[in-house]
């Protein structure tokens, strides 16, 4: 079992945490938890309805006396992202997340620890029970696979909701009103390969680990090592030097995380093995030096394996994959020339896996510019062009373009600074959150987003601050009172 929480404050909001933590509930698999809140919402006497595919919308009228004022959204998504480190026995489909504190922090042990989102979540679960407390009109939204692409926000249908007024509770630094957010777009990269018979004596496995990853919009100017990227460029170093076979490379495994780990598994004549691994180690000393201080527990490793790996990618086309894969962009590409610290455009170099006959490789661009955003795919779009791959563009999600003149954020900054006696930071963040799909098919929507402190988000070392859940708990209650 995972450890007790429910002594944390507030106790309504971490016992529904205890039970997200036993449900499983990866994207795409977000209906045992959508059940959940179900019976919550039956066992108050709620009117609730679900659509589609999944997105489920639970009402509660206005305290009494505050039937005229204007209804309000409290949103969240139901999924999470689904990590953990190599060495972890861990099944996502059955096992409860496994919790550890650490003074003011709370964390899962070697998995995500799912606080995004599911502390808004259950902050939601617990207002909808607090009968204590003034409050406009209320609709709880839950939505579905907000992780793998905003699906759930992108078909909640027409007349879903009735508020005008939208609190997402998604956002990760308490004391920052978050008002606009980046587009983004996906693009999968299929290169197809001939294969050819095994000609090494030797096989080994090069593996990659221990970077610290984490979210591809929020983190992606820290300046983190992708493992993928990193390993073609040591294995594209060896190639000018040492010839050797392709068997199977892969890294990353979700569009909106930075990769952590990779490997490869490859064959080489057994004279060559010492000058191998001596190319390796030298071209790891130099990503060592220049990444350690982002990335000290960085490391790799070159082992024998006496399992078959198959056949080959031909010669030609290893030269060709190794080529695509070091030259696709990944990082920063500008920053905001008009908000002081804010990526503009970015580009996550995501996943590679190889599947049968074909490299998969999936990339993940976001943007607050729509035309920076094209342009960057396109430039992606240029390099899988000179490889002659295979290249499927994905239709993207919209920005949110801030509001600075909002009555909503005029009320919360007010509401802020009375219950803390300080002022809250007002931001636009490089990542993309529902309120941009929820504002393009609400026109008029009013829409703020906030949340208590989440580190690491997306990574095995995603931590809560529990003492920034109890800030955001009493400014929410605050805040619902005022706008009764």
């Amino acid at each position: 079992m995972a450890n007790d929480l429910t002594d944390l404050k507030p106790s309504a909001l971490w016992k529904h945490f205890q039970e997200f933590l036993k449900i499983p509930h990866c994207s795409g698999n977000e209906k045992e938890l959508g059940d959940y809140i179900i019976s919550v919402a039956e066992r108050l006497n709620l009117e609730y309805k679900r659509d589609d595919v999944g997105n489920v919308v639970v009402s509660k009228n206005a305290s009494k006396g505050s039937e005229n004022s204007t209804g309000v959204i409290l949103q969240g998504h139901l999924d999470m992202v689904c990590e953990k480190n190599s060495d972890v026995d861990h099944d996502f489909q059955k096992d409860a997340i496994q919790t550890e504190r650490n003074g003011d922090w709370v964390k899962a042990k070697g998995t995500t620890l799912g606080a995004d989102n599911g502390i808004g979540g259950c902050a939601a679960l617990a207002i909808m029970e607090n009968n204590d407390i003034k409050h406009p009109p209320l609709e709880f939204l839950f939505t579905v696979e907000e992780e793998t692409g905003l699906t759930g926000a992108t078909h909640i249908p027409k007349g879903f909701l009735k508020g005008k007024k939208l609190l997402n509770l998604d956002s990760e630094d308490e004391g920052e009103f978050t008002i606009g957010c980046a587009g983004g777009a996906d693009t999968q990269i299929f290169v197809p390969f001939q294969t050819e018979d095994k000609k090494s004596d030797q096989i080994l496995k090069l593996e990659l680990s221990g970077f610290k990853g984490g979210h591809s919009g929020i983190d992606i100017n820290l300046g983190r090592g992708n493992a993928i990227k990193l390993l073609a460029r040591i294995l594209w170093k060896v190639s000018q030097d040492i010839s050797f076979q392709l068997f199977h490379i892969k890294g990353g495994n979700l569009r909106n995380a930075i990769p952590r780990e990779s490997s490869a598994v490859i064959g080489i004549q057994s004279e060559d093995h010492d000058r191998f691994q001596q190319l390796v180690e030298e071209t790891f000393a130099e990503i060592r030096n220049e990444f350690n201080p982002v990335e000290p527990n960085a490391d790799f490793s070159l082992t024998k394996t006496d399992e078959d790996p198959g056949e080959a990618i031909s010669a030609q086309e290893q030269i060709k994959i190794l080529n695509l894969i070091f030259s696709i962009p990944h990082g920063v590409i500008s920053m905001h020339p008009e908000i002081e610290g804010l990526v503009e455009t970015s580009t996550n170099l995501a996943v590679v896996h190889t599947k049968n006959d074909k490299i998969q490789i999936v990339c993940s661009t976001r943007s607050s510019t729509a035309s920076a955003l094209e342009a960057t795919r396109d430039s992606i779009n240029a390099v899988v062009d000179l490889a002659d791959a295979e290249i499927v563009r994905e239709n993207g999600y919209p920005g949110w373009k801030p509001n600075l003149e909002s009555e909503l954020l005029k009320t919360l900054k007010k509401v802020y600074q009375d219950t803390f006696d300080k002022k809250a930071h007002v931001a636009a963040v490089h990542a993309g959150l529902e309120c941009g799909i929820i504002g393009e098919k609400f026109p008029g929507m009013d829409m703020i987003s906030f949340g208590p402190t989440i580190e690491h988000p997306h990574s095995p070392d995603e931590r809560v601050h529990t003492g920034t859940v109890e800030k955001f708990w009493n400014f929410l209650i605050n805040l619902l009172e005022k706008l009764a």
